[in-house]
């Protein structure tokens, strides 16, 4: 495809957030932002072409012309939603892409503004410093010419409809909308991580808070099998299958946890019971994450929502493992967890019922104070680090092409 367009060329651009701040790393970032793009969109079967620009990113539709001006504004919208939920994209818009042209810019932002109504803006920024108009000459040229063309009339404050113009090297891009998207940094950036998933509120919305860091997330979830059915993996999966669009190849574990329990209880834990559970959950998370390369444990925790998460008792967890454990949520509260798990679609399926392997068993007082030194001496009594190993080793595998 050439790089000046010959005519009008309808298009996505991606404008980055922070990776526009790094230093002489930048180029690593672009370079898995690029290759996370290009899986997220593998499956559209549409080829796409794509460029990197100063501070943007531009998508293409390199069969664009055979398909026609719908199948190629459809082709084009198809890989704008995509775009959304893919981590180290701030905005997503939708341009025309036109020739470093006055007139070439007018007509589009004239087919763009046709059939408006109200107030309008011109937004106009250069970044080829070489057009021979400044970005403000630009604005006021095509403001004029709309104003004259529908009669609109112009707020710079607050206007009805804004009218975006971008000059690039090679091109120009005229656009009246963006689209949020995720922000952050791209999947994989920041290494690999095991989250500890619940199949609650809390865990999905941790999980989806690290993704938008650039961590890579492989999720652990402990079904209370075999004394529950499998009702818990079902949910574990679907959240999943969820967040899966915000990184891809997604890999769900699970671990039937009953007997592990059920060993518990027999050891004499009592109040410590909760925490002794979580502690060797943490232990089969490390294990598991041995095999797989992972740096860290992720967790849903936030601090004092229920008994088991008191500062004490954080501290007595973070004592059974040398991996570090993430808590992305340490200081939100309930509102503000379940708020993110609507916004990402995730609390619908945390809401559905389920036996949950961490309410089974339950002591009637659980410890809010838990001691060290007393959940050691419970945990060589168990074997706790030979049971983890084995836990981690029965783990059976969930990829998001099979079916239960």
């Amino acid at each position: 495809m050439p790089d000046s367009p010959a005519a009008d060329e309808l298009c996505v651009l991606l404008k980055l957030g922070e990776i526009v701040l790094k230093g002489r790393n930048r180029q690593q970032f672009e370079k898995i932002l690029h290759g996370n793009i290009r899986a997220a969109v593998r499956d559209l079967g549409v080829p796409v072409d794509l460029r990197q620009r100063e501070g943007v990113i531009l998508l293409r539709v390199a069969d664009g012309e055979q398909r026609g001006e719908a199948g190629w504004a459809q082709a084009a919208g198809r890989i704008a939603e995509r775009m959304q939920d893919v981590p180290g994209i701030a905005r997503v818009c939708m341009p025309l892409r036109v020739a470093k042209a006055p007139e070439a810019i007018s007509a589009a932002a004239m087919a763009l503004t046709k059939g408006t109504s109200g107030t309008f803006a011109v937004r106009a920024r250069r970044r080829d410093k070489r057009f021979p108009l400044t970005s403000s000459q630009l604005g006021v040229l095509i403001g004029r010419e709309i104003q004259e063309a529908h009669g609109l009339g112009v707020n710079l404050s607050r206007p009805d409809t804004t009218v975006f113009i971008e000059v690039d090297q090679d091109e120009v891009f005229v656009f009246t909308e963006g689209m949020a998207a995720q922000g952050g940094l791209p999947v994989g950036m920041s290494g690999r991580g095991v989250v500890l998933m619940s199949g609650g509120i809390d865990s999905p919305v941790a999980a989806y808070r690290m993704m938008r860091r650039g961590l890579r997330c492989f999720f652990l979830h402990f079904s209370g099998m075999p004394l529950t059915g499998p009702e818990s993996i079902y949910k574990a999966y679907a959240l999943v299958r969820g967040l899966d669009r915000f990184q891809g190849g997604s890999r769900l574990f699970v671990v039937p946890f009953g007997k592990a329990q059920q060993a518990l209880k027999s050891s004499g834990a009592d109040r410590l019971l909760i925490v002794a559970q979580r502690r060797l959950m943490l232990k089969t998370g490390e294990a598991l994450a041995r095999r797989l390369s992972a740096t860290a444990l992720v967790t849903g925790d936030s601090l004092g929502q229920v008994s088991s998460q008191t500062l004490t008792n954080i501290t007595a967890l973070d004592d059974a493992v040398k991996l570090p454990i993430l808590r992305p949520l340490i200081g939100w509260d309930k509102t503000e967890i379940m708020a993110e798990a609507r916004r990402i679609r995730t609390l619908a399926i945390s809401e559905l019922p389920d036996q949950d392997c961490c309410t089974l068993l339950t002591p009637r007082r659980v410890e809010t104070r838990a001691r060290i030194d007393d959940l050691r001496r419970i945990e060589v009594r168990l074997d706790a680090e030979d049971l983890a190993e084995e836990l981690a080793a029965g783990a059976h595998e969930y990829r998001q092409s099979e079916s239960f």
